[in-house]
């Protein structure tokens, strides 16, 4: 929509108004609201986990791992300031050099979904290629979280 049609919509009652520029399926992608019948069907930015640990990769993996592992999780997230993603720091290996950054350590280019990507089709995929977890992320790379296969089955209702 046009900003002149945004703000006459806000200026007849309408609220919020969004002029967003890069179109509707970017704004799907982006995990904004919805609305119809697409608005009915689960996705994976509403079953990823937001708070997954985070990461830069200037400090020490053997300190982010430790920390990571107090914390419950089996991966941090490797990101920018701006919560871009970078990479992933996961399986820790006991025989790496203890003063490795995770720059060293990380895996680099993990895959990721768009927050709008149906559950079903996310869980499907990770069942057939033996993947228990993904990372979410928005149409300009910021983390949203991680899916775990067992939330995705979960949210589908059935075992895959």
């Amino acid at each position: 929509m046009s900003p002149r049609a945004a703000w006459r919509l806000e200026g007849l009652g309408f609220s919020p108004v969004y002029d967003y520029v890069p179109g509707k399926v970017d704004w799907f992608a982006a995990g904004l609201p919805k609305e119809g019948k697409l608005a009915e069907i689960p996705t994976v930015g509403e079953a990823a986990r937001p708070d997954v640990p985070m990461c830069s990769s200037e400090e020490k993996a053997s300190e982010v791992w430790r920390r990571t592992e107090a914390a419950g999780w089996d991966r941090c997230v490797v990101v920018n300031e701006e919560r871009i993603v970078l990479g992933l720091l996961r399986d820790k290996d006991p025989g790496a050099d203890p003063e490795a950054t995770v720059e060293e350590a990380m895996r680099l280019g993990p895959t990721t979904f768009r927050p709008d990507t149906p559950v079903e089709k996310v869980a499907e995929r990770m069942r057939k290629r033996g993947v228990s977890a993904v990372l979410v992320t928005s149409s300009d790379g910021k983390l949203v979280g991680v899916l775990y296969r067992d939330d995705a089955e979960r949210v589908v209702g059935v075992q895959l």
